[in-house]
C-alpha cells in the first residue's frame, strides 16, 4: 500500500501511531508486542465499521520490521482530554459526549467476530500470563458465568484519551477491547477507567465530573433511572478491575485495584 513511516505522533500501550500518507496513519505495534495484538484490533475495527458501528474506516495492513501495523485516517484535532484542559470543552460537555459516543457503541449491531465477555478476559489471561493470584482468577471468572449474558457491543475502553474532537464532530478510537457485553459492563470500565486509573487525570480534581455527567447522561438517553444504572454497573467493577490489571496498570495502582476485586468478590460470594 502507498505510504512510508513518517513521525510518531502518538502512542499507546501496545501500539506506536506514526504518519503515513496524506490524510492516514498508521498505527504500528510496539517491539515485543505479539502481533496478534494489533490483528485483533484491526480485525475489531473492521467489523464494527462494516455494521456501521462508529469505527474508522481501515486502509489496510503493513508489516514493516516485523511489526505489524493497521492503516487508519487520521482523526485531526485534539484529544477530548486536550480540550478539557484548555477549556475549549467544559468536563460537564466531556460527560456528555463520551456519553453520545458510548449509546452509539450499545446500539450497533455486534458483529459476529466481537468475542463474548469471557473470551475477551481469557485472550487477556494469555496475553499477561501470571498477574494475578489464582484466587482473584477463578473468583472473577466464576463471577463473569453468573451475570447476565452477552448482549450489546462495547467499545471496553471509553475515555476521553480515546475520542479525538474533530472538523467532523467526536470520534472514537482504539478498538482492540470490543466485545459482546452488558452495557453496565462498558459503564463500569469507564468509571474505573476516569475515577481510578486514567493518569491523564491523576491531578485532575474535577474528574469526577467527567464520570458523573457520562453516567447521568447515558442513562437519561437509555431512558433509565440513575440509580438503577449505578446499581446494574457494580457487579461488572471487579471484572473492569481485572482486565485493566491485565492491561498493564502501573504497580502501585495494579495492588490497589487487586485489593479492590477481592473485596468485591468476598461481597459477591466468588
Amino acid at each position: 500500500m502507498p505510504g512510508s513511516l513518517g513521525d510518531k505522533i502518538g502512542e499507546g500501550v501496545f501500539a506506536d501511531v506514526h504518519a503515513w500518507a496524506p490524510a492516514q496513519v498508521v498505527k504500528l505495534s510496539k517491539p515485543g508486542i505479539p502481533q496478534w495484538v494489533v490483528q485483533h484490533e484491526a480485525q475489531m475495527t473492521r467489523a464494527v465499521f462494516a455494521v456501521g458501528g462508529p469505527a474508522p474506516e481501515m486502509f489496510g495492513e503493513v508489516n514493516l520490521d516485523g511489526r505489524f501495523g493497521i492503516v487508519l485516517p487520521l482523526f485531526d484535532g485534539p484529544a477530548l482530554t486536550q480540550a478539557t484542559r484548555t477549556g475549549t470543552v467544559t468536563r460537564e460537555q466531556a460527560g456528555a459526549i463520551l456519553a453520545t459516543l458510548c449509546l452509539a457503541v450499545h446500539k450497533t449491531r455486534p458483529p459476529p467476530e466481537a468475542p463474548s465477555l469471557r473470551e475477551a478476559i481469557d485472550a487477556r489471561l494469555r496475553f499477561a500470563g501470571r498477574v494475578l493470584p489464582e484466587r482473584i482468577t477463578s473468583g472473577v471468572l466464576a463471577l463473569i458465568e453468573h451475570l447476565a449474558p452477552d448482549n450489546v457491543l462495547c467499545h471496553s475502553d471509553l475515555h476521553t484519551s480515546n475520542v479525538i474532537m474533530t472538523a467532523q464532530g467526536p470520534k472514537l478510537s482504539d478498538w482492540l477491547g470490543a466485545a459482546r457485553a452488558p452495557a453496565a459492563y462498558e459503564i463500569a470500565q469507564s468509571h474505573v477507567l476516569i475515577a481510578e486509573l486514567d493518569p491523564e487525570y491523576a491531578d485532575d480534581p474535577e474528574r469526577a465530573t467527567v464520570n458523573s455527567v457520562l453516567q447521568a447522561e447515558y442513562a437519561r438517553l437509555a431512558g433509565l433511572a440513575p440509580a438503577a444504572l449505578r446499581a446494574a454497573m457494580q457487579p461488572y467493577l471487579p471484572i473492569a478491575r481485572v482486565f485493566l490489571v491485565l492491561g498493564g496498570a502501573r504497580s502501585d495502582m495494579r495492588e490497589r485495584l487487586i485489593q479492590r476485586v477481592e473485596a468485591a468478590l468476598r461481597s459477591a460470594g466468588c
